[in-house]
C-alpha cells in the first residue's frame, strides 16, 4: 500500500556570499602557478605571444630549456617549428601563425593540431599533439593555455 507524507517548512532563502579572493585574481595569474608546477607538458602565453608560464616537462619535451630561461620570450623565438616534409625545413611564418596556441588567441576558441618541432641540435624531429584553450579576463582573451603530448608512431 502506498504511503504519502506531507510536511511544511519555511521558504529557502539563499544567503548572500562574499566573493572569494580568487574571483578577483585574473585568469592568467590563477593558471600561472598551476602550469609552472604541472607534471604535464603545458604552457601559457599572453596576447603578445610571450611565454608567461611553462611546466618543466614542457621545456624538456619541446627543447625550450628551463622555464625561468623562457619566461617573457615570444613563443616563436623559443619553439623551433619545422614542417612535415622529409627535409624537415623550417615552418613558414604563415603556417606558424596557425599553431594551436596562437589560433586559440585569435579565434577565442579551443584549438587543436599537430606540431613538428626540433627539440635540439642533432636531435630527431618530434611530432606533438597540441590542445590550446583561450584564457579570459573580464570577457576578453588574455592569453592561451596549451597542453602537449608526444605522438609516437
Amino acid at each position: 500500500m502506498a504511503h504519502v507524507e506531507l510536511s511544511l517548512s519555511g521558504a529557502f532563502v539563499p544567503q548572500a556570499r562574499t566573493p572569494s579572493e580568487a574571483e578577483f585574481v585574473p585568469s592568467l595569474e590563477r593558471w600561472t602557478a598551476t602550469v609552472a608546477a604541472a607534471p604535464e607538458p603545458c604552457l601559457i602565453i599572453d596576447t603578445t605571444t610571450a611565454i608567461i608560464a611553462a611546466s618543466p616537462s614542457c621545456g624538456e619535451l619541446l627543447g625550450m630549456g628551463k622555464a625561468p630561461e623562457v619566461i617573457g620570450k615570444p613563443l616563436g623565438s623559443v619553439l623551433h617549428l619545422i614542417d612535415f616534409t622529409a627535409t624537415a625545413g623550417e615552418l613558414e611564418e604563415s603556417d606558424a601563425d596557425k599553431i594551436p596556441p596562437l589560433l586559440a588567441l585569435r579565434s577565442e576558441r579551443l584549438a587543436r593540431g599537430l606540431l613538428r618541432v626540433l627539440p635540439g641540435p642533432g636531435e630527431a624531429p618530434l611530432t606533438v599533439d597540441a590542445i590550446a584553450t583561450p584564457l579570459f579576463d573580464n570577457e576578453r582573451v588574455a592569453g592561451s593555455m596549451t597542453f602537449f603530448s608526444a605522438v609516437r608512431y
